[in-house]
């Protein structure tokens, strides 16, 4: 038996509610849709056998209503003849006639009933069936990306991602020191050695010396104290 056990079960059901309460909505829809095309090629083979019954019942009757006007004619015969008897019993074979075409008039009219409700059960069965088929394009989208974030979460948290900015911060580590190093050798080639400051005394002082001579070349010297 398929999840739902008649017709009346598909048309009636409630899908959400059905995936609400499934522990795995994708498979349940699966079933769900499949269960509906299985019921829908019944369904429209019963109808196909309904309509059938109905054009035998339709030929039969057409075949009957012949009969009965030609025991009407064999009757009306039989009083040209006043042979009442005949036509009595030709009347009589006419009602038979009669009887049985009623009685296949009432099974088409019961086949006719059963199609109407039957196209009705057919259209709303349709109607959930593309309802089913949304609601299953939907969680596959849904399914597709959960499992592309779920990818990426996996690979986040699997360690590869930090081992890789690892490896980025000892290969930035490993270039500071080189630039240290670098940096290194130009300390102390801005720095004066104690010989570079006694050559700029000696320089300063014999500048000054050359001043003071100028100076006493044109007499603008101030005298000693």
């Amino acid at each position: 038996m398929g999840i739902f056990s008649r017709l009346t079960d598909i048309v009636n059901s409630n899908i959400t509610a059905l995936l609400d309460k499934a522990e795995d909505p994708a498979k349940m829809i699966r079933l769900i849709v499949q269960e509906m095309e299985d019921t829908l090629v019944e369904v429209r083979s019963d109808a196909a056998r309904l309509i059938a019954d109905r054009k035998e019942i339709r030929r039969r009757l057409g075949r009957l209503a012949d009969a009965q006007s030609e025991w009407q004619k064999r009757a009306e015969l039989a009083l040209t003849k006043e042979r009442d008897d005949l036509a009595r019993a030709a009347l009589v074979e006419k009602a038979k006639i009669a009887e049985l075409a009623a009685t296949m008039e009432a099974d088409d009219a019961d086949l006719k009933e059963r199609m109407v409700h039957l196209d009705d059960d057919i259209m709303r069965l349709q109607n959930k069936l593309a309802e089913a088929k949304a609601k299953q394009a939907g969680l596959m989208a849904r399914a597709q990306s959960a499992n592309a974030r779920l990818a990426i979460r996996e690979q986040l948290y699997d360690g590869r991602v930090d081992n890789a900015v690892a490896r980025f911060d000892f290969i930035e580590k490993k270039l500071d020191e080189m630039d240290g190093r670098v940096e290194a050798f130009d300390l102390g080639r801005g720095a004066k050695t104690l010989a570079d400051e006694i050559a700029d005394l000696e320089a300063q002082t014999q500048i000054e010396d050359e001043l003071a001579q100028l100076k006493a070349g044109l007499g603008t010297a101030k005298p000693a104290n």
